[in-house]
C-alpha cells in the first residue's frame, strides 16, 4: 500500500483536489451561508489562475517536492525518526500533527511580520469569501512556505505517507474552510472540535483587524485554542461582517496581474499583529 501511494502521489493529489473543489463548488450553489455580490465570474479565474501561476513557481524553484524529500530523509535514515526508533504508525500520526503545527505557526507569522503580510495579504484582499479564496495566495509565499516545509520534513525525518497525507489534507481543508457553506450551528459547535470549519475561518477574514489576527489554523483547530488565538465568532455576525482589508476594495484588485503586484503597493503596517491594540477596521 505504501509503495502504491508514493508511486501515485501527483495523481493522488490532483484527484482529491479536483474532488474536494468540485463537492464544495456544487454545495456552495445548493447551500450558500452568505449572499455575494461580487460573483464568480469575476472572481474565479483569477483565483483559479493564480493556482497554476503557483504550481509553476513550485515546480521550477523545488523540482522535488515535500513527498520526495521525505522518501530520500527516510531512505538515508535523517531527522528525528532517522535517529529514534518508533512504530511506523505513531511516526506518521506525529509527523501530522507537528507539520501541521508548523503550518500554524507560519501563518501567525506571516500576520506578524509586515514584509510578510504584503505577501500574506494578497489571500486577505479577497472581497468575498468562498472556497477559491482557499487556493489565493502569493507565489513568492507559496515558496517561502515550501521551504519551510522542506526543513521541517527534514528534521522531523517525517514518513513520507505522513507527508502525503498531511498535503492531501491541508489542501482539502483549505478549500473545505473557506466555503461560502450552510452548516447546523450544533454540527459546527462539535466539528470544530476536530476540524476548522467555515463558520471558525471566515472570522480571520474579517476586515476588522483583531478578528484578521485570530483563527489561523487551516486544518486542526486546537493551536488557536491552545495559544489564545481562537476568536468563536465575528462581532457584526456571520452575515453582518465586512470581508477582505481595507487597502484593496476595489473589485479591479481581484485581476490576477493586480493581486500578483499588491505586495509592492501600499503600507504594510495596519494589519499585522499586535500593530494596534485597538483592533479596529483598518
Amino acid at each position: 500500500m505504501k509503495e502504491w501511494l508514493l508511486s501515485h502521489e501527483p495523481l493522488i493529489r490532483l484527484g482529491c483536489f479536483a474532488a474536494v473543489l468540485a463537492t464544495m463548488a456544487a454545495w456552495e450553489l445548493l447551500a450558500p451561508r452568505r449572499a455575494q455580490a461580487i460573483g464568480r465570474r469575476r472572481r474565479w479565474p483569477s483565483n483559479l489562475g493564480i493556482v497554476v501561476v503557483d504550481t509553476l513557481a513550485l515546480r521550477l524553484v523545488f523540482p522535488t517536492a515535500a513527498v520526495g524529500l521525505a522518501m530520500v530523509a527516510e531512505a538515508r535514515g535523517w531527522g528525528l525518526f532517522g535517529a529514534v526508533s518508533a512504530p511506523y504508525w505513531l511516526a506518521v500520526i506525529v509527523s501530522v500533527v507537528v507539520l501541521d503545527f508548523v503550518i500554524y505557526l507560519q501563518h501567525v507569522l506571516f500576520h506578524a511580520v509586515p514584509g510578510l503580510w504584503r505577501l500574506h495579504r494578497m489571500h486577505h484582499a479577497d472581497l468575498e469569501f468562498d472556497t477559491t479564496t482557499g487556493l489565493r495566495f502569493h507565489p513568492v509565499e507559496i515558496l517561502l512556505s515550501m521551504g519551510l516545509k522542506l526543513a521541517a520534513v527534514a528534521a522531523l525525518g517525517a514518513p513520507a505517507v505522513a507527508v502525503l497525507v498531511f498535503e492531501v489534507l491541508l489542501n482539502a481543508t483549505s478549500l473545505f474552510n473557506h466555503g461560502n457553506v450552510r452548516l447546523p450551528a450544533a454540527v459546527d459547535r462539535w466539528l470544530r472540535w476536530i476540524v476548522v470549519t467555515p463558520e471558525m475561518h471566515r472570522v480571520h477574514h474579517s476586515v476588522i483587524r483583531n478578528e484578521t489576527n485570530s483563527n489561523f489554523g487551516f486544518n486542526l483547530p486546537w493551536w488557536d485554542r491552545l495559544l489564545g488565538t481562537y476568536r468563536a465568532q465575528p462581532a457584526a455576525g456571520h452575515l453582518g461582517m465586512i470581508i477582505g482589508i481595507e487597502q484593496f476594495r476595489d473589485p479591479v484588485e481581484l485581476r490576477l496581474d493586480r493581486m500578483l503586484l499588491q505586495p509592492l503597493r501600499g503600507p504594510a503596517s495596519t494589519y499585522p499583529v499586535n500593530r494596534d491594540p485597538r483592533g479596529g477596521p483598518g
